[in-house]
């Protein structure tokens, strides 16, 4: 029955009703075809139409006749075209009319949704994608824009937000290749394995800190380091003008997820990742100068009784690596904090923190005198991040610049592809 509705709208159907005189029909020949519908009211020879029945109207109480009753017969009226199959279709320019609508007011709303900037200076290539691989395959950059929510008080992104785009990159890197297993950066291979890995080392310098509203560009890339290490370097630059803001460079091994002890690197591991390392020298030459430790006698600031929350934990069951620089932080002085700017660090990871641990944080200044640090030049700081029970978590130094920053160019590149 549908079938036959259908092709009734797209071609004739033959009546085969009696004619008028068998009383099938009391207006006459059968119904009228208008393109496959029927009319309800079908003309017949002898039809009278009503043309004009309204009254006439009045000036000043006067009856003006503007026209007249008049009716006609069909026989008066022009004899419709002859039936053809064009003339039978339905009418597409209804339907080409609806199309249109709905492309005009998509069209409308989508340009009410244009998130794009006016200003041409902020129009910048793909700044919130998930980044993609350079150099011959051997470099993964990503952009990033700095959020209101990452500026801290001096109106600058802080050295957390910084290291947490870095660490981004990372894990970003190991997914785009397709290494990413079930795991923080582990490969398929170690996932196997219950082999994790983890930060012994790190180093960064920071030239420029970016500010609200900036895109910044950050590269990274992967070398082998020693035996059984891995060493990840980090090149932040400011996307509009290519200004390099911030160097890093990390240490990195394998522990066991389930033992929590150190791991060589298999060789099947060593298979699957070893065609990705660069054979290139580190970002910056490495501060190794030994890390002396604090303790109650050499410490100039001690900050007790921190612990890690539930959101300090990363998916391998450990606090994550940025969150211990915001509690070295923690035993800083408040007048370096105001009055200087993070421009260097290097840390020593030597535990992991769990989450039940109760930490210390200890720091000893360097360089100046303690009472007089919001006039002094650069400073240095030693500091140390343990258990309540003494055991060493972190080791660092911290070396500090008064604000504002004198920006100095830095002269590093992305490395190029080894031959």
């Amino acid at each position: 029955m549908v079938a036959t509705a259908v092709t009734a709208s797209f071609f004739p159907v033959t009546s085969t009703s009696p004619d008028s005189g068998a009383g099938g029909n009391k207006h006459g020949d059968g119904p009228t075809n208008l393109g496959g519908f029927k009319s309800k009211y079908a003309s017949s020879r002898g039809l009278k139409i009503k043309v004009n029945s309204q009254a006439p109207p009045k000036i000043n109480g006067t009856a003006v006749t503007t026209s007249v009753e008049t009716y006609k017969h069909d026989d008066d009226l022009p004899s419709p075209p002859q039936r053809t199959f064009i003339n039978q279709l339905p009418d597409w320019s209804m339907l080409l009319a609806a199309i249109t609508t709905i492309f005009l007011a998509a069209e409308k709303q989508w340009m009410m949704l244009d998130w794009k900037p006016r200003r041409t200076d902020m129009l910048i290539d793909d700044p919130f994608g998930i980044g993609k691989i350079v150099q011959d395959g051997m470099v993964f950059r990503q952009n990033f824009s700095i959020r209101s929510y990452e500026i801290g008080a001096d109106r600058t992104a802080s050295i957390e937000t910084v290291l947490n785009h870095l660490q981004e990159t990372a894990i970003n890197h190991v997914k785009t290749v397709g290494l990413l297993g079930d795991g923080f950066g582990s490969t398929p291979e170690m996932c196997k394995k219950n082999l994790i890995w983890v930060v012994t080392r790190m180093q960064v310098a920071v030239d420029r800190y970016p500010t609200w509203g900036d895109v910044v560009q950050v590269d990274t890339w992967v070398s082998a380091s020693g035996k059984n290490g891995m060493r990840r370097d980090w090149l932040l630059r400011n996307c509009k003008t290519g200004e390099i803001l911030t160097r890093a460079s990390s240490i990195w091994v394998m522990m066991n997820k389930l033992t929590r002890r150190l791991s060589k690197i298999p060789a099947e591991v060593r298979e699957e990742i070893g065609s990705y390392f660069v054979n290139s020298a580190p970002i910056f030459e490495e501060d190794n100068r030994k890390l002396p430790k604090l303790d109650d006698n050499t410490a100039d600031y001690i900050r007790t009784g921190l612990s890690p929350r539930w959101n300090d934990l990363d998916i391998n069951q450990h606090v994550n690596n940025v969150k211990y620089i915001g509690w070295i932080l923690e035993s800083a002085p408040q007048s370096i904090l105001e009055s200087h700017e993070l421009s260097a660090m290097t840390l020593e990871y030597r535990r992991e923190c769990v989450r039940d641990s109760v930490l210390q944080s200890l720091t000893s200044i360097s360089g100046a005198d303690v009472g007089t640090l919001d006039h002094s030049g650069h400073v240095d700081c030693k500091h140390l991040l343990r258990l309540e029970d003494g055991a060493e978590i972190v080791r660092g130094r911290t070396e500090w610049r008064p604000k504002p920053v004198n920006n100095i160019g830095i002269v590093n590149q992305v490395p190029a592809e080894s031959t």
